[in-house]
């Protein structure tokens, strides 16, 4: 049974998720931007809380880590290579391991780029993977700590995935991200309707994430790298994807 998902807004654009396990009622929650409001949505839904999956270290993922432990009593998972810098884990994780809500097995990414040690969390039974700042809706995290080909290597672990998947990622960006993508690809019909529809979201107050990977691998500019079109708009033609996701990246840095 795939995992039942709810999107839980957050601070100002932070988006975090929890995850009921509906074979065995099991709660988990990927990421605390803060509490209130994810204590608010698992008391409305009568919900405890088993876990908390952490991605990466920002405050705007974790600072609502201690209180929620302190409330429901749940254990703590995150990376291995940050656990120096994340609230106290009850277990360190890093790629090829796996984690259990449940009966769900999710999969544990290395996808570092944004930060070094980032991780994500593929359920491929429930076509989920929880990417938080590193692939985004139409986007991709702002390279803090890694590289250009650090992260097109980290994109290249969602590009492997099917295109059923959906994608929980950590912020309300979409909007913004559409305007730069237009920028690379205006002729990309996919990316102009795309951005159409995202305005009139937006318009109305609705979310844009979660977002399909095939919708990612159509439109996001940062999954297409790899593509002619993009690398000969960006100046880069024949050029190694990296090198071309690297200008991508500088561009949209700067734009």
């Amino acid at each position: 049974m795939p995992l039942d998902i709810q999107t839980v807004p957050c601070l100002s654009d932070n988006y975090a998720y929890i995850l009921r396990d509906q074979a065995t009622g099991t709660v988990a929650i990927v990421d605390v931007p803060e509490a209130a409001p994810l204590i608010a949505a698992l008391e409305e839904r009568d919900l405890g809380l088993d876990l908390i999956l952490i991605t990466h270290h920002h405050d705007d993922h974790i600072q609502g880590v201690d209180e929620l432990r302190a409330k429901y009593g749940c254990k703590v998972i995150g990376g291995k290579a940050d656990a120096h810098r994340l609230p106290a884990l009850d277990t360190e994780v890093e790629e090829g391991d796996t984690v259990m809500v449940g009966e769900s097995e999710g999969h544990v990414l290395d996808v570092s780029g944004h930060t070094v040690g980032h991780i994500a969390f593929h359920f491929p039974d429930s076509d989920a993977v929880f990417s938080a700042d590193s692939l985004m809706a139409l986007g991709c995290g702002r390279l803090f700590e890694g590289d250009g080909p650090m992260m097109w290597a980290s994109m290249q672990k969602f590009l492997n995935m099917p295109d059923s998947t959906i994608v929980y990622s950590g912020h309300e960006y979409t909007q913004s991200n559409a305007k730069f993508a237009l920028s690379i690809e205006e002729g990309n019909t996919d990316l102009v309707a795309r951005a159409k529809r995202i305005d009139e979201a937006r318009e109305m107050g609705k979310p844009t994430v979660p977002s399909s990977l095939a919708e990612e691998k159509a439109t996001n500019p940062f999954l297409r790298a790899h593509i002619d079109g993009v690398a000969a708009a960006v100046g880069l033609a024949g050029k190694d994807a990296a090198e071309v996701f690297t200008e991508v990246r500088n561009r949209k840095d700067n734009f």
